[in-house]
Formats: C-alpha cells, sequence, structure tokens
C-alpha cells in the first residue's frame, strides 16, 4: 500500500487529517493574506489541535505542494498507520463480521485528478478499498490527495504486481469481479450487486486489459443515451458503486421489514 504523502494542501484534505490523526501534522502554513471566515475557522480548528501554525503567502504554498489549487493551506505530515496489504484488510473485514465487501478496482488510471475523485466517489459509496495495478497506474500523492478531499487518508488504497493474480484471489474468498464494458449486453442496473462484490473500471477511452476482462465474473455496461460512447472514469465509478449502495440498502430495508 502507498505510504501517505508527505505534503497535504487544501482545506478538505488537511481538515480530514486534522480530524483523524491531529498528532500526525507536523505543521501547516497559511496564507497569512486571506482574512475570510473559512480561514478563521479552519486556522481556530488547528490551534485547537496544538497544531503548528505558520504565516506564509500564496507563491511559497505553491512551491511547497507544486500547485496553485492549494486554497492557501499546505501542511506538513507524517504517515499515518494503516492496513499494509489487501489480505490483511480481508481478514480484518472478515473478523469484524462484513460479509459483503464493496471493493473498487481501476486498470489503468493514470491521472491523479480521476484517482482522487474516484478516492472520493470510494469513500462516499461505503467501499472498503480500492486497488490499481503498481505499473500504469497513479501513485497516491498530494494532487491525489488534494482531489480526494480527505477520502486518501479514509479509504485504503493497494497497488499490486499482478492484478489479475489478484482478481483471481479475490474469486478464491466468494468476492464476484464484476468489470465493465461499452460491449456488454447486461447493464449495470441489471446486475445484481449485493454479496462481496468488487467492481472493475479501465481507464477513460482504452478500457480495462484484456486478461482483467478475461479475469472478469461477468461483464456491464452502463447505459448512454446520449452522443457521448463513454462517462469519465471518476463518474463512472460513481454510477457503479452508487447502484451498489442502493440495492444494499433496499436490502437490509426489506430485511428489516420482513423481520416479525
Amino acid at each position: 500500500m502507498s505510504s501517505s504523502p508527505k505534503v497535504l494542501f487544501g482545506f478538505h484534505a488537511v481538515g480530514v487529517r486534522l480530524k483523524t490523526a491531529p498528532k500526525s501534522v507536523l505543521e501547516v502554513f497559511f496564507d497569512v493574506s486571506r482574512r475570510d471566515a473559512r480561514m478563521r475557522q479552519f486556522t481556530d480548528r488547528a490551534r485547537e489541535a496544538g497544531v503548528r501554525l505558520i504565516e506564509s503567502d500564496g507563491l511559497r504554498l505553491a512551491k511547497m505542494c507544486g500547485s496553485h489549487g492549494h486554497q492557501g493551506v499546505v501542511a506538513r505530515v507524517d504517515a499515518v498507520s494503516q492496513v499494509t496489504s489487501l489480505d490483511e484488510l480481508l481478514e480484518q473485514l472478515e473478523a469484524a463480521g462484513i460479509a459483503q465487501p464493496l471493493l473498487l478496482v481501476l486498470d489503468g488510471v493514470t491521472d491523479p485528478h480521476n484517482l482522487g475523485a474516484c478516492l472520493r466517489v470510494a469513500d462516499g459509496a461505503g467501499a472498503q478499498a480500492v486497488i490499481a495495478p503498481k505499473d500504469h497506474a497513479a501513485g497516491i500523492n498530494a494532487i491525489v490527495a488534494k482531489v480526494a478531499s480527505g477520502a486518501a487518508e479514509t479509504v485504503p488504497y493497494f497497488m499490486v504486481t499482478n492484478l489479475a493474480r489478484t482478481l483471481n484471489e479475490l474469486k478464491e474468498r466468494n468476492i464476484r469481479c464484476i468489470g465493465t464494458s461499452d460491449d456488454a449486453e447486461k447493464t449495470i442496473y441489471d446486475m445484481d450487486l449485493t454479496g462481496p462484490v468488487a467492481l472493475i473500471l479501465g481507464a477513460e477511452g482504452e478500457g480495462m486489459r484484456q486478461l482483467t476482462r478475461k479475469t472478469c465474473d461477468e461483464l456491464v455496461s452502463i447505459p448512454m443515451r446520449g452522443a457521448v460512447e463513454s462517462l469519465n472514469v471518476s463518474v463512472a465509478s460513481g454510477v457503479c458503486l452508487y447502484e451498489a449502495l442502493r440495492q444494499r440498502s433496499t436490502q437490509v430495508v426489506q430485511a428489516a421489514s420482513a423481520t416479525p
């Protein structure tokens, strides 16, 4: 699993770290020229957490994080303790009695903005992890953390050596591997997404690699009614994950109503 970035930037990314692991925040640099309510609330929260605040300016902050999208906030952080392997995570889920894990698998997603957006969607839908191959995939960096708006801190991201082998290992654990493809006959809405499921999405345009596609248990498509041929991978991830969440929520409601 990739380690946490040494630099976080943006209100969401730094704010989540202050909330979840304040002791890991070494210091926060903030743009002293920003005197709006949002900045005042943020610096008050940092002071309450006992974090060292350093006055700075926009240019210095941009140099620190390599982006002008810092919103006036950059933090230096230590890595936080996280689950170190997919196997360890799955064992923990089993021990916790989570019988229906939901995983997101990304094959060939190299754009850090797309990865960050996928992590944010995965967090929102309650997915337990995001998985990607070590080759031809984006890793966690400050840009990913900024776009993820804190989800890079909450959703485990595992980069595996052999994605097809990992999918086979998931299937051995009775986790169904459902891939997305434009030419699949079934749509995501035709598929039962309750139970243990890994949803596999490929990079926009190219889609999944052939070996990944062949390893999937089933393939589904996302209905496209307009002129465009495909969705951005983060949008497609949202469609698929939230359909899984909808089905699982409906299942819980039905089970509760059936209980005498």
